[in-house]
């Protein structure tokens, strides 16, 4: 790949950059090329790409969606009445070990009945954002706008949800805006300096994982990610978000020793900027998409944190 072929062109000081390639098609790949500060290059995937290809291999897709939903009864019916009102168990579920071996599209013919004979209301789906390895449960993702091209397309993920609201049953899915991983193709030091991540060092890396933290602070970021949890429900009809390591967030000295951590302008403990980030993110879920429930993975005790 030749990235002076199609340079970018920069506009101004919003930071965005744009380019128009004509005769792209449907299922062409693609990455962009970066100049780092220092003058060396670095390929990356497209942070918002909409499909990747079969892990190990990294590049993003030009997706295009043909999926026609046929939920329109359960989705007209989602808001009518509260999720916190109405009966409500949950089957987790890790799509790619349940039935070793199988599609979405193999999973809707047999997951929805599965579970629908069980008695369960909703399914909890294990992340199924794209990550690069198999063996994991899928937390630590590098692609937040795909689905794990393990088992299909992003239309072969909308038929198995599809397949589900149609026997009646709700989607939730595990959603990681807390970390992301160091792969040097994904979000790490994206331009060759801290962007998603905090550029304090004791702030971006997590103590616990090997990670990277996001840097709620930054507009950029936070919209990244309430963009992000507002286009699960809408493009794939996502009826909550089970928000994972909530805890990692919203705590400054999570998993710190004294020295390793600084205070917030208050003195305290809480990371303001994560408080800010979830709160916007609630808002704007519940807004937009009616009857949608947001769930936090929270091992303390910090009350109304999904209001």
């Amino acid at each position: 790949w030749d990235g002076t072929g199609y340079p970018m062109r920069s506009l101004g000081s919003t930071g965005v950059w744009e380019l128009f390639v004509p005769g792209i098609g449907e299922g062409e790949l693609y990455k962009f090329e970066i100049t780092r500060p220092d003058g060396s290059l670095t390929l990356r995937a497209d942070p918002m790409a909409r499909r990747t290809e079969v892990p190990p291999r990294t590049s993003s897709i030009v997706h295009t969606s043909h999926h026609t939903w046929q939920d329109e009864e359960w989705m007209a019916g989602r808001g009518e009445r509260p999720a916190h009102e109405a009966p409500f168990s949950v089957y987790e579920v890790h799509l790619a070990s349940w039935r070793p071996g199988l599609t979405y599209r193999q999973l809707a013919q047999q997951l929805p009945a599965y579970v629908a004979d069980l008695g369960f209301t909703h399914v909890e789906l294990m992340p199924v954002a794209e990550h690069p390895f198999g063996g994991s449960w899928g937390y630590q993702v590098t692609g937040f706008y795909a689905p794990t091209a393990r088992l299909g397309t992003p239309d072969d993920f909308k038929h198995l949800v599809d397949a589900l609201h149609q026997a009646g049953i709700g989607v939730l899915m595990d959603w990681v805006p807390a970390h992301f991983p160091r792969d040097e193709w994904a979000l790490a030091a994206f331009d060759g300096r801290p962007l998603y991540e905090h550029a304090d060092p004791q702030r971006a890396a997590h103590p616990d994982w090997g990670t990277l933290e996001f840097d709620f602070g930054r507009r950029e970021v936070r919209n990244f990610l309430v963009a992000n949890a507002v286009y699960w429900c809408q493009e794939f009809h996502i009826d909550g978000l089970r928000v994972d390591a909530v805890a990692s967030m919203l705590y400054l000295d999570y998993s710190r020793e004294p020295g390793q951590w600084t205070p917030n302008e208050h003195g305290g403990r809480e990371n303001l900027d994560a408080v800010a980030f979830l709160q916007e993110m609630n808002a704007t879920v519940y807004r937009r998409n009616p009857g949608v429930v947001t769930i936090a993975e929270e091992s303390t005790a910090w009350d109304g944190v999904t209001r």
